[in-house]
């Protein structure tokens, strides 16, 4: 500071003004002064913020409010998938084992390995069985019990950080306090600016990644979050409509439900989801509840509507009422697929192709894979199968599957009736009891005679049924014919009986006398009734009354309509199968109305759906839609034939087989011993081997079926195989060049 002196005017000369002025210094002073003050409350808010920041981000760590009930449930069914994965490959394993033990094992070890492998089979079939939505749907309460685990688990790793360091320090100070230098950096990433309320600056809640809209590249804000990636990202074709038709979750797909008029914008607060939308397969899926008074067969005819709204292919869409146990008439379960075929173009092989034989009762009829990749079974034993659709979908060859695991069960006889003639079932005349192919008027006579004449055999079945009851009430139980009693000569009876059009087309022209019936005023002139009425009659009282003995039916159309598919004999079939048709009219003539309510829909499959078949089995679960496997012709035939020689050992082979098969059974026998000598090579993995040796491995392996073959004899049958003469081997077995067949030449003569 400075003092500053100035005279006074003149009037004045005794007075002195004095002025004190601020120097450059005090100026400095005071503004360092403000300048710190001002910083130090600057300082002190942004670490109130900084502090508030860490303690939402630890809240919101600690207390999972950073993880949605959608990636819970995704984590949930990662695990159950996991724990199903990891359960199947250990039964299969256990499976693949025991058969390796079979194979090895001699006649005494395999009895008792029969009935291990028996159970492993069917638990196996079980596993793979139960691979759907139900079974990975995760309720509330599963959701609830994950997130206090989730919880759990982020409190006991924070602890065990704090109990490691604290242990740490004990030992190695200078550790533990080169540890703290982190305390910055977390500190720094933990008090992050937020930005909109989020967690981070990308507008998402820590640990989630950003989802992007494919069709406009921006980022879906955090709190409109889309539940499943599937759902707003299923391929080539976006669910989004630019404005409002993104569906990210429940709102959303309420909001389709509105755009596709199941429900209206009033009962918008009245639809929900039951649990959450979750993946399943190669989709997801999500149960709805409907408001009060709206049925979910009304939303499931509906169907195409919904696809529209969601921007997507109706093949992609599958509906059906809710049938667990916590279901009823107003909730159904949508599942969307990723792809717009979700079955696929590619054939699957049977399995049934390569079994030497089958079980039919027990392990029914394998068919395919769903959608969501869970195989199916068809169990047809007390039960009738209807099959409809248009031409050049797969009808035959779900049919095929069906003959196919009876012929290889030499107790099951087989009964074939076709409408026209065509090599489609020409295979079964090696095993079939009757086979009967064309429609003229003559064949249609001796249909009904078949038809007839069956009834009668199964009646007077029922007739030793009820006197084997009051002889030993234990061999029948119930009064249905058993699996013992079917090895003892009283096994089921299949009548297939394809192109079902064709042959009441053909019987609706002849006029059939009912030599019972007389008309006086016609002169004593016998009636006459229409061998379509009868046909009908007939196909449908054999449904109906031969049931309990073992009668079953596989009835294939190929022209759905009421001429075709008498209401009749659809009614008494319980278990039907349609393949595309055109229209819900179609679908109602196979499946039935109520089918076609529930969600069933044949009608909606096109022509890129070949193989694809809607199966009802009258059963509470509903329909399923799935591909079903395939056996070609070629192999249909060595299936045939192996069920004949499966007949021929058992003594099962009856009526037109035998006189049909004397002109095949020298190549049946031939083509057999080649499969046999193939499959002892394998056993014993070589690729040759002398005579003698195998003799001795058939004996070992097949000993009922050659016991009595000595080495001049198998070479005789396998030169008229077609092997031709044996030849030399080389070094083998400790000698040096014997003679014998390789693998080769066995396997070229079986490909002729």
């Amino acid at each position: 500071m400075a003092i500053e002196m100035h005279p006074h005017p003149a009037d004045s000369d005794d007075v002195v003004d004095a002025e004190i002025i601020e120097t450059e210094e005090a100026t400095r002073t005071a503004r360092a002064k403000e300048w710190t003050a001002r910083h130090r409350t600057q300082a002190a808010e942004a670490f109130a913020e900084q502090r508030a920041r860490v303690a939402q981000r630890l809240q919101t760590w600690f207390t999972t409010a950073d993880v949605t009930d959608a990636q819970l449930a995704q984590e949930v069914e990662r695990r159950r998938r996991l724990a199903h994965q990891g359960q199947e490959a250990e039964v299969r394993g256990r499976v693949k084992a025991l058969q390796a033990k079979l194979r090895h094992a001699s006649q005494d070890e395999a009895v008792g390995l029969a009935p291990e492998l028996a159970a492993a089979e069917a638990q196996l079939s079980v596993i793979t069985g139960s691979e759907d939505a139900d079974r990975l749907k995760v309720d509330s309460r599963s959701l609830s019990r994950a997130r206090w685990a989730k919880k759990a688990g982020r409190l006991a790793s924070a602890i065990g950080v704090g109990v490691v360091y604290i242990n740490v320090a004990a030992a190695e100070p200078v550790a533990a306090l080169a540890a703290l230098g982190a305390a910055p950096f977390g500190w720094w990433y933990l008090s992050r600016p937020l930005v909109d309320g989020s967690l981070t600056e990308a507008g998402q809640p820590d640990g989630m990644a950003v989802t992007v809209d494919q069709a406009t590249g921006e980022p879906i804000p955090a709190q409109e979050a889309f539940v499943p990636d599937t759902l707003a990202n299923l391929g080539r074709v976006s669910l989004i409509k630019r404005d409002s038709g993104r569906v990210r979750g429940e709102a959303d797909l309420v909001t389709a439900l509105v755009k596709a008029g199941i429900i209206t914008e009033g009962q918008r607060d009245e639809t929900h989801l039951a649990g959450v939308i979750q993946p399943s397969g190669p989709g997801w899926t999500a149960t709805v509840e409907l408001p009060r008074g709206v049925k979910a067969s009304a939303a499931i005819s509906r169907v195409e509507d919904l696809a529209s709204a969601m921007r997507i292919k109706k093949t992609r869409i599958e509906m059906s009422v809710d049938t667990s146990d916590e279901g009823h008439e107003g909730r159904f379960v949508l599942w969307v697929a990723d792809e717009d075929n979700p079955y696929g173009t590619a054939k699957n092989p049977s399995e049934l192709i390569t079994a030497e034989r089958w079980d039919f009762w027990q392990q029914g009829v394998p068919l395919g894979a769903d959608a969501r990749r869970g195989r199916h079974t068809l169990h047809l034993i007390w039960f009738s199968l209807l099959i409809g659709g248009l031409m050049g979908y797969g009808k035959s060859y779900l049919a095929r599957l069906v003959a196919a695991a009876a012929a290889l069960d030499p107790t099951v006889r087989i009964v074939v009736i076709t409408g026209k003639t065509a090599p489609d079932w020409a295979p079964l005349r090696h095993i079939a009891h009757r086979w009967i192919a064309g429609a003229s008027p003559e064949i249609i006579r001796e249909v009904l005679d078949v038809i007839a004449g069956t009834i009668e055999e199964m009646q007077d079945r029922g007739t030793a049924l009820d006197r084997l009851y009051e002889e030993d009430p234990d061999s029948v139980p119930e009064g249905k014919i058993t699996p013992d009693l079917a090895k003892k000569g009283m096994g089921p009876v299949l009548l297939v009986v394809d192109e079902l059009q064709e042959l009441l087309d053909g019987a609706a022209l002849v006029q059939v006398p009912v030599d019972e019936d007389r008309d006086p005023e016609a002169g004593g002139r016998g009636k006459t009734r229409s061998g379509r009425d009868l046909m009908v009659e007939g196909l449908a009282r054999y449904v109906r009354v031969t049931r309990f003995v073992g009668g079953m039916g596989v009835f294939i159309t190929q022209r759905p309509d009421a001429d075709s598919v008498p209401t009749k004999l659809r009614e008494v079939c319980a278990k039907r199968a349609s393949y595309r048709v055109k229209g819900d009219r179609s679908a109602k003539m196979v499946l039935g109305d109520d089918a076609v309510a529930g969600g069933a829909a044949p009608h909606l499959l096109t022509e890129a759906s070949r193989g694809v078949v809607v199966l009802d089995q009258g059963s509470d679960d509903g329909h399923t839609t799935l591909k079903a496997d395939v056996i070609d012709l070629p192999e249909f035939k060595e299936i045939c034939l192996r069920g004949r020689q499966l007949r021929d050992e058992a003594g099962a082979l009856t009526g037109d087989a035998v006189e049909y098969g004397k002109t095949h059974a020298a190549q049946a026998t031939a083509r057999g011993l080649l499969a046999d000598c193939l499959a002892v090579l394998d056993r014993d993995c070589v690729d040759r081997v002398r005579t003698q040796r195998l003799v001795e491995l058939l004996q070992t392996h097949h000993p009922t079926r050659y016991g009595d073959l000595t080495p001049a004899s198998l070479q005789a049958l396998l030169r008229e195989a077609g092997t031709g003469t044996t030849r030399k081997l080389g070094p083998i077995d400790g000698m040096a060049n014997p003679n014998g067949y390789t693998r080769e030449q066995l396997a070229d003569a079986a490909r002729k």
